[in-house]
């Protein structure tokens, strides 16, 4: 009875609708329902054997399209940011920015992903993954072998978004967490402009 009542008002309201809702339909979601975005994050990567080699937390923030600001605060400050036309990466402790377009940066920045609109349907096959942990699933496949990422696991609940899982080409695992999700904020814009301290280092274009 609960599930014929959930598809009878899918679209009117997104909770019920969550329930019949696959990954794909709730990346979807996301995409439509997420101009703006600002969230804590925590990132584990783990190494082939499933040791933990790195531990991280932060905040992200996204303006679609194209426009993010993914920082670092522990366990060292680094920031990465999308301007919509390049990809600024800046290391605080090695003061050096690595910039490059942001149109070859899809496959190799989580950040970038989340922050377009249909980039990762253009560059990833999309399949449902189903329930596991409360969640719906999806798992993307890149359709470009020479990417960064052999695949990507992302899990929905009611909060939208909830944890990225990627696998890169060394099959270490980086699972990143989020928290405190606010969606549709109005964010100031300098959020999303980047410019290389006098003294730094720029490696790229």
């Amino acid at each position: 009875m609960y599930k014929k009542l959930a598809v009878i008002v899918l679209g009117l309201n997104v909770y019920l609708g969550n329930a019949v809702a696959g990954g794909i339909d709730r990346l979807r979601e996301f995409v439509d329902g997420a101009k703006t975005l600002r969230a804590q994050f925590s990132q584990t990567v783990l190494d082939r054997a499933g040791k933990v080699t790195n531990e991280s937390s932060g905040t992200m923030q996204f303006s679609r399209p194209g426009k993010f600001r993914w920082e670092y605060s522990k366990p060292y400050p680094q920031l990465i940011v999308g301007d919509g036309q390049k990809l600024w990466i800046w290391d605080n402790d090695l003061n050096q920015v690595t910039v490059k377009k942001l149109s070859d940066s899809l496959g190799s920045s989580p950040a970038a992903l989340l922050a377009g609109n249909n980039e990762i349907e253009r560059s990833f096959t999309l399949i449902d993954g189903g329930d596991r942990d409360g969640l719906d699933w999806l798992q993307a496949q890149p359709k470009d072998r020479d990417t960064t990422f052999e695949s990507i696991r992302m899990g929905f609940g009611d909060a939208g978004l909830q944890v990225m899982e990627l696998i890169d080409s060394f099959g270490q695992k980086t699972i990143i967490r989020f928290a405190k999700v606010e969606k549709n904020l109005k964010l100031n814009a300098g959020l999303f402009k980047f410019t290389p301290p006098k003294d730094a280092d720029v490696v790229g274009e």
